[in-house]
């Protein structure tokens, strides 16, 4: 199987790449992130209306270009690199694909225009304070009552929960698992943000007291649904952490070629030489396994659930690791606050437990392709 990106795809990067450089560079990251929403509503609107970067899954009768997984990989691998502040996993991603793996047509279109033109910020609230990713770690609950849903509990470590316009709410009911449509400024939802390791990527916690909800309609269990969307959304994740670790690697091999020491270049010692080339491998690994699991969910292979876990725990682990190099390299710079380097091993390590971190993903791998582990973690995940 080929892993490259098409001509017009790697053109589509390009110009992901022209813009965020003018929209997006390390002072406006800075910027945002001591912003209460974290991101600039104005250049979400311009990523709608300009390039069209939300609706690039979202068929054409929604108001998107109809394209798939694979194109919404290759700008969150140019996202990764320049480390944006947007909302662009929650809404573009989790919401999204939510929206359009379930069975609900009415849902869809009412809320994917919206989504896929910037006008909306949509995301997905499914952990709680176990911050478990299974069946078993969902306790918020709906009732019916007068024909209508109410919900009770809480949610936390929601992706832009506390600036998210619709929250696509995952909820235990009489019946199993369901996905419930809740309305930002819903009565009885409390919305409160949460400090983070990682300043330019937002998480809240929600609390919901009978808030009204609408339930989407699935095929089956709602939870297969979840499932489903977990995986496409690690794969995207898997994505932006290879543009993530790319450009720490750049940074530090242009770092390591202007850096004297000893009235040489210090990218001329073994030592550093030999560090950046075991980062490159694994970049370069990275890369090849977050292509190939783009390429399973833009053709709907059975393997994708095995495929994800095994790009998410691989891309995880290489992300953490280059820019762990690239603050070796940079030495004592490297550890300031002034300098880059730390946000970018922030966003990794933040990144690396995302949907679960890479033990969590390699049990699931196991289980998925039919070895028992026999540890019994995973339960509900598969």
């Amino acid at each position: 199987m080929d892993f490259a990106f098409s001509d017009e795809q790697e053109e589509l990067g390009r110009t992901v790449r022209a813009f965020l450089a003018h929209t997006s560079p390390e002072t406006e990251v800075r910027r945002l992130m001591e912003t209460p929403e974290g991101f600039d509503r104005a250049l979400w609107r311009r990523m709608g209306s300009e390039l069209g970067l939300q609706g690039l899954a979202v068929p054409e009768e929604y108001g998107g270009a109809g394209y798939g997984p694979v194109e919404v990989g290759v700008v969150m691998e140019e996202m990764g690199r320049a480390m944006v502040c947007a909302p662009f996993l929650s809404s573009a991603v989790l919401a999204t694909t939510t929206l359009l793996r379930c069975a609900d047509e009415g849902a869809r279109k009412h809320l994917l225009p919206g989504l896929a033109s910037g006008e909306l910020v949509g995301t997905l609230a499914l952990t709680e304070d176990s911050a478990r990713w299974d069946t078993a770690g969902v306790r918020l609950t709906a009732r019916e009552s007068g024909g209508s849903w109410l919900l009770s509990g809480h949610k936390t470590f929601v992706l832009d929960g506390a600036a998210a316009d619709v929250v696509l709410t995952v909820a235990r009911t009489g019946d199993g698992i369901g996905v419930f449509r809740v309305a930002g400024d819903a009565v009885g939802l409390t919305r409160t943000p949460l400090p983070t390791m990682d300043p330019t990527r937002r998480q809240a916690r929600l609390d919901y007291h009978d808030v009204p909800a609408t339930r989407l309609r699935t095929h089956g269990n709602g939870w297969d649904l979840v499932a489903e969307v977990l995986d496409r959304a690690a794969v995207a994740l898997a994505a932006e952490q290879v543009g993530l670790a790319s450009r720490a690697l750049d940074m530090a091999v242009g770092y390591a070629k202007v850096r004297h020491q000893f009235g040489r270049p210090i990218g001329s010692f073994q030592a550093v030489k030999h560090l950046l080339a075991d980062v490159l491998l694994e970049v370069e690994s990275a890369r090849a396994a977050a292509h190939y699991a783009l390429l399973a969910a833009e053709s709907g292979d059975p393997e994708l659930p095995a495929v994800a876990s095994l790009a998410k725990a691989f891309c995880s682990e290489a992300g953490l690791r280059a820019t762990e190099a690239n603050i070796q390299v940079h030495g004592g710079i490297g550890f300031t606050w002034e300098h880059p380097a730390h946000l970018f091993l922030k966003r990794a390590k933040t990144s690396q437990l995302l949907f679960g971190d890479p033990a969590y993903h390699r049990e699931l791998l196991a289980r998925r392709i039919g070895m028992d582990t026999g540890t019994g973690t995973c339960e509900g995940a598969a």
